[in-house]
């Protein structure tokens, strides 16, 4: 395949689904050898501390409930932008990321700081309706300034074969970002096979997307190191096609700085070193920031503080 024909629009659905049909098949026992494998790699103390402050700066801070309010989300960006108050030495974190309603004020509270606004949009997290009513939910959280869109890909029109409905959405929701960076969540618990999530990672690099991402988080299983080695996979081998470099995003059900570093490992391994930045790989989570936080402090001080000892994301 051309790297013409990797970076234009397909000519037709059969052509698309050719395509994607045509990339190798995943060996599913190969793919989770290989994950386990990686994740028992053990790192040493000062390596440790360098790991922890890289997850820091790459996790995107999250709060996506119904019962989000003004307030609870200028709290997480004072969270974001000063992890720790009592140590000044802690980085921040990469983006905050927010429901379209919520950008304003993640906007206000994190001006200055140099931390990205993430909103999901495109009737996240179910990615069931018109695209209109998409594109409509896209361009305000632009307009409200965020900085980056998490889209989700409609599952249904997927797993039903009609990918250039899918292709065509992405695109349509990359044009209506303007400026802002796209992440293209995938739902990866829904998709099934391994084969779907590498077919679903060229199919979202083709259409334009900044990052492909796992999850929602709202479906399990979320995020699995398997699953997010398939699409590091896909993404370092698009640029060794094209020369255009993705991020990716895991996200859901990453709590602890053990899960953390197993995926910094998963990248080094997979993708390269260089994509251990915050700009081509993140973290999405609500709670893993604590336990980063408390590991860090046990470290730089020798002694453990408890959970309470951190304000609640």
């Amino acid at each position: 395949m051309s790297t013409e024909t990797l970076t234009s629009a397909p000519a037709s659905g059969a052509e698309l689904r050719a395509f994607l049909h045509g990339l190798p098949g995943v060996d599913q026992v190969g793919a989770d050898e290989r994950a386990a494998r990686l994740a028992t790699r053990s790192i040493k103390n000062d390596a440790k501390a360098q790991a922890i402050d890289m997850a820091i700066t790459m996790v995107d801070l999250t709060t996506l409930e119904g019962a989000d309010t003004p307030g609870k989300v200028r709290a997480l960006c004072a969270k974001a932008a000063r992890p720790d108050p009592s140590d000044p030495d802690v980085p921040r974190v990469a983006a905050v990321c927010v429901y379209p309603d919520m950008v304003e004020h993640a906007v206000g509270a994190l001006e200055g700081t140099g931390i990205g606004v993430a909103s999901v949009a495109t009737a996240f997290p179910s990615g069931r309706a018109p695209l209109e009513a998409k594109l409509v939910d896209t361009r305000a959280a632009v307009a409200a300034g965020a900085t980056e869109i998490d889209m989700v890909i409609d599952r249904g029109a997927f797993l039903a074969g009609d990918y250039l409905k899918v292709h065509e959405e992405i695109v349509a929701t990359k044009q209506a970002c303007g400026d802002a960076h796209l992440k293209v969540i995938f739902e990866t618990g829904e998709l099934v096979t391994y084969d779907n999530v590498r077919r679903a990672s060229w199919l979202a690099m083709r259409a334009g997307a900044d990052f492909i991402k796992t999850s929602t988080g709202k479906v399990s299983p979320a995020a699995t190191l398997p699953v997010t080695m398939i699409m590091l996979e896909a993404v370092r081998d698009f640029r060794a096609a094209t020369g255009r470099m993705v991020g990716v995003k895991p996200a859901g059900g990453i709590r602890t700085t053990k899960d953390a570093i197993k995926y910094l490992v998963l990248v080094n391994e997979t993708a390269g070193p260089d994509w251990l930045t915050p700009k081509w790989f993140r973290l999405g989570a609500s709670s893993l920031l604590n336990d980063l936080l408390m590991q860090r402090r046990k470290l730089t001080t020798g002694v453990y503080s408890g959970p309470d000892y951190f304000t609640l994301d």
